[in-house]
């Protein structure tokens, strides 16, 4: 009776098991980071070109060290003025878009953008959770945004960034129907918090490493001020900045695969 008891018990818990495991499949799809991208596209027969910068030269990001610079939930009346410095340090960033009141009201920005060689990329229509939504809702958000910078720059972006980094397999089934790749980060100065510039700048510098990808937000009021001590202390550890897909390169994003170092 105790035996049959005992393996009625552990039946039940390798159910659980079982269950918990496929509640995480469901709730996290798999992350690849830059460098198993880079080692994949390594191992196939037509190898992509390492990436190239809008600035000059080809960029290997397997033999040097490479950091992202990433801005969510532009452009806002502060991202002209962060585009100058960009320009001048010969930096270049992907920029995670907002289509409802930003692409919309600054077209002539995004454009700019475009325009110098960065990437521009989705960050939703209305910065909607996307797991809280079915298959069509994360769909609109997703495909209303795609239209508005299509109109704007004649491309549409191939990489989006969840609100909060929140996904699921149903985020990753609609956004490979879009042909989306997810792209999260490895350093954030939660700068929706603070309008400490110095804050922000320690915050990132603390977290910045070797294919990393920083999130910071163009629309805060200390964010931009924090971005010239940044560039230039990881200027001075000897960092290369580049665009997302150049710091996958030779690896391309696949669509609705999810990206984190």
């Amino acid at each position: 009776m105790i035996v049959g008891r005992k393996k009625i018990w552990l039946g039940a818990a390798a159910s659980l098991v079982a269950a918990a495991s496929l509640a995480a499949g469901v709730l996290r799809p798999d992350r690849i980071s830059p460098g198993e991208a880079r080692s994949r596209a390594s191992h196939t027969e037509a190898r992509p070109a390492a990436g190239t910068t809008a600035y000059g030269g080809a960029v290997d990001c397997g033999e040097l060290r490479c950091i992202a610079l990433t801005f969510d939930a532009g452009p806002g009346k502060d991202t002209p003025e962060l585009l100058d410095l960009l320009k001048k340090e010969q930096v270049p960033a992907t920029f995670f878009l907002l289509g409802e009141n930003h692409v919309r009201k600054h077209p002539k920005t995004v454009r700019r953008m475009a325009a110098e060689g960065h990437e521009l990329a989705n960050h939703t229509w209305s910065h909607r959770i996307l797991t809280d939504l079915d298959a069509e809702g994360i769909r609109t958000e997703l495909a209303r945004t795609q239209d508005a910078i299509e109109r704007v720059t004649g491309r549409k972006p191939t990489l989006m960034r969840p609100p909060q980094g929140r996904t699921d397999r149903e985020v990753a089934r609609v956004s490979r129907e879009l042909g989306l790749a997810q792209v999260l980060w490895s350093a954030t100065a939660k700068d929706y918090s603070t309008t400490d510039s110095a804050l922000i700048t320690r915050r990132i510098l603390d977290a910045a490493d070797r294919d990393g990808i920083i999130l910071l937000h163009d629309i805060y009021d200390g964010t931009v001020p924090a971005v010239p001590g940044i560039i230039a202390e990881l200027k001075r550890r000897g960092y290369t900045f580049v665009t997302v897909p150049q710091l996958l390169a030779p690896g391309v994003a696949e669509p609705g695969a999810v990206y984190k170092p």
